[in-house]
């Protein structure tokens, strides 16, 4: 086993998890901001998706992954995620996780969309992230093998001459940059949906990970897949704070502004229909200035501050009492489906890079994440790559070259690019739209560079203008039926960013 630590590029929950499961293999783990923040996994309202309940199991929860992924899905990945969640919850626990219990002190398991049993452990019905996260902070900070280096902001990876990732080239908070090298290199850098004027994601998750592993000639999967979630709580923060799916789970009802409910109309399952219709049922109602807003008063009411103390903090901050007054609600980019591909052992597909969470594509959600399902794939990612990575020899030393240094995009370059990823590569697109997008993204390039989110940004309008159907979260006005399921895959030619 070699001294080198393994480096992780991300301080979410997979990257911490990881962390602590590669002891006593030393880890170093590279976060852009004081741990804890910017990260989207403390954001997660949801929970952790496992078949834990007695009349529940794996090949249910497998099943239910497959139908949600809209004919995309791994049925091998599902069935590997369902199998091993519930240890990596029993994991989660003993790092002190206050998961919800019931009054038998059974896990209280919670139903969300598409799954068909109740099988998402929370904490506090809707404070699971900032839960898990905490959890895991703590015990992070009292290992031994971990060091963890703040204000490092990667943005492209160093390869020797044979191809193998060497190390990952950081901005730093003094201006300058640093190349950090290791054993191996894990990007858990998150999500995209910063590229969106409307996200619930942090506005730094802009798809640095798959820009830097595309740059450096990695296979890219599925780009196209942005996942909407339907009720972002739509009182104009950036980002948007999130009304947890669980309200709708709970009985809330999507209802327009004359009050009355709509979701029955657009499928027969309302409200718990997948999340890519409910999205897009919203995103009409809106178009046709009927407005949406959510319904709590009667399933939640009184015990919101008890039941869903994010939701109603977020509310109330925002002059919505939601015991008494309907939420407005609006589809925002909330997750990334396509990524980084990655085998069954969270390897990428150049030597010495692993990815593991949102900025991995492992065949796990297809073109429609089941809710829930993305801190689970997470875990067992993780671990896995743990398991690989503990004992895992030495690689041989090699030369290897400091990679340039990607352009960064300036503010008003950026506000630009996320205005052209909300109105034309978003929940509702067509060939015009995309073109149009293509072509601003171009002109921002000539101007700015290739910075890493206009990359990132490039790869998903490309590959949704390709992709001449409608699946999952990918829907195109222009082509509205499904055709053949098919996987998306694309490789950039290894270059240089274009300098600024």
């Amino acid at each position: 086993m070699t001294d080198q630590p393994v480096i992780i590029v991300g301080a979410g929950l997979a990257g911490l998890f990881l962390a602590l499961k590669l002891a006593p293999r030393r880890a170093l783990v590279l976060s852009r901001a004081p741990l804890g923040q910017a990260s989207s996994s403390a954001w997660a309202q949801g929970g952790l998706a496992a078949a834990l309940a007695p009349d529940d199991n794996p090949d249910l929860h497998a099943k239910d992954t497959i139908e949600a992924g809209a004919g995309l899905v791994d049925p091998v990945v599902a069935k590997l995620i369902a199998t091993e969640g519930p240890a990596r919850v029993l994991d989660l626990i003993k790092l002190g996780v206050p998961f919800d219990r019931s009054e038998d002190g059974a896990l209280a398991l919670s139903l969300e969309a598409a799954h068909s049993r109740p099988r998402v452990a929370r904490v506090s019905g809707d404070l699971a992230g900032r839960a898990i996260m905490d959890s895991l902070i703590a015990a992070v900070g009292v290992a031994d093998h971990i060091k963890v280096t703040e204000g490092m902001d990667a943005v492209a990876l160093a390869q020797d001459a044979q191809g193998r990732v060497r190390g990952v080239l950081c901005r730093t908070p003094g201006g300058g940059v640093e190349l950090v090298t290791g054993a191996e290199i894990v990007l858990a850098t998150g999500g995209s949906g910063g590229l969106y004027a409307v996200t619930t994601n942090p506005k730094e998750a802009v798809g640095g990970g798959v820009a830097m592993a595309a740059r450096a000639g990695a296979l890219i999967a599925d780009p196209e897949f942005v996942q909407f979630h339907p009720t972002a709580i739509d009182v104009g923060r950036d980002p948007a704070p999130l009304a947890t799916e669980a309200l709708r789970g709970e009985g809330a009802k999507l209802v327009n502004a004359n009050g009355k409910a709509f979701m029955e109309r657009y499928h027969p399952a309302g409200e718990l229909a997948p999340r890519d219709i409910v999205a897009r049922a919203i995103h009409r109602e809106r178009v046709y200035a009927r407005g949406a807003f959510l319904d709590a008063r009667e399933a939640v009411g009184a015990h919101f501050p008890q039941h869903f103390p994010t939701v109603f903090g977020a509310c109330m901050e925002a002059g919505v009492d939601p015991r008494i007054a309907l939420i407005p609600v609006a589809p925002a980019a909330h997750y990334h489906m396509g990524g980084i591909v990655s085998d069954l052992w969270g390897r990428a597909t150049l030597d010495g890079l692993s990815v593991v969470g949102e900025c991995a594509s492992t065949g796990a959600h297809g073109a429609n994440r089941l809710a829930s399902n993305s801190l689970l794939e997470a875990v067992v990612f993780a671990d896995r790559i743990a398991t690989r990575l503990r004992e895992a020899p030495a690689p041989a030393a090699a030369a290897h070259e400091t990679p340039a240094t990607p352009p960064a995009l300036p503010p008003e370059a950026r506000a630009a690019l996320r205005a052209t990823m909300q109105n034309d590569v978003g929940v509702d697109r067509d060939a015009h739209g995309l073109t149009r997008a293509l072509h601003e993204m171009g002109k921002l390039t000539a101007a700015h560079g290739e910075a890493n989110e206009l990359l990132t940004a490039r790869l998903i309008a490309s590959a949704a203008l390709a992709r001449e159907e409608s699946r999952g979260g990918h829907y195109r006005s222009d082509f509205p039926a499904e055709h053949e399921p098919r996987r998306t895959f694309c490789q950039e030619t290894k270059h240089a960013p274009a300098p600024a």
